[in-house]
């Protein structure tokens, strides 16, 4: 016993539509105006047709007459056409109104879907690019040859020293150059570089090495 396959899909449907009243329904191209009624004509003729059913055909046709292809066949001196491809009734001026307000809003609804599409980082602006200048600066300072740091060892007694000697005194995160000025028991008076006399525990001279 044969089963016939029921349309369920409306492009399978219209496509289906296409096939059996080619002079009435189109896949492509410019579309028809319905006559207006066509859906008790079809009714009727697929009365006996077991793949559509009407609340099927409804939907359908619904969604071929809402297209935007349909939409613009609705125009100043065009004629209906039966499900034959007869002439029909000029369109009204009233159903041409309806149509092209229908369609702008359509159209307006997709725009708006796509622009809600659009991924928030599409929106943000991107970073400006550094100045030449400051990409030059910036190399000619990643290229300077690193600062030499000066070493010492610790000094065990204030014997080891002598007035007017080079050495290197602990009074910051790094060694600062100086030169001994007195020497006492437990300090030692030492002129920094920068021309500062400073007064420094023993465990803060540090004899150069080099």
């Amino acid at each position: 016993m044969n089963t016939t396959a029921k349309l369920t899909d409306n492009k399978a449907i219209i496509a289906f539509l296409v096939e059996q009243f080619p002079q009435c329904f189109s896949a492509k191209g410019d579309a028809k105006p319905l006559k207006i009624g066509l859906f008790q004509d079809l009714s009727v003729r697929l009365a006996d047709d077991e793949r559509v059913s009407k609340t099927q055909l409804r939907g359908a046709i619904r969604h071929y007459t809402t297209s935007w292809r349909y939409l613009r066949s609705i125009k100043t001196g065009a004629k209906r056409v039966d499900l034959d491809g007869t002439l029909g009734e000029e369109l009204s001026q009233e159903h041409i109104d309806h149509a092209q307000t229908t369609l702008t809003q359509s159209q307006q609804k997709v725009k708006q879907r796509e622009a809600a599409k659009k991924p928030a980082a599409d929106k943000k602006t991107s970073t400006p690019a550094k100045p030449a200048r400051a990409k030059q600066a910036s190399k000619a300072r990643s290229s300077k040859p690193a600062a030499k740091v000066e070493t010492g060892v610790k000094v065990e007694s204030t014997d080891l020293l002598k007035m007017g000697q080079a050495v290197l005194v602990t009074v910051a995160k790094a060694p600062l150059n100086g030169t001994i000025v007195d020497i006492s028991k437990s300090d030692v008076k030492v002129q920094l570089a920068s021309g500062l006399t400073v007064k420094v525990k023993l465990a803060q001279i540090l004899a150069k090495t080099s």
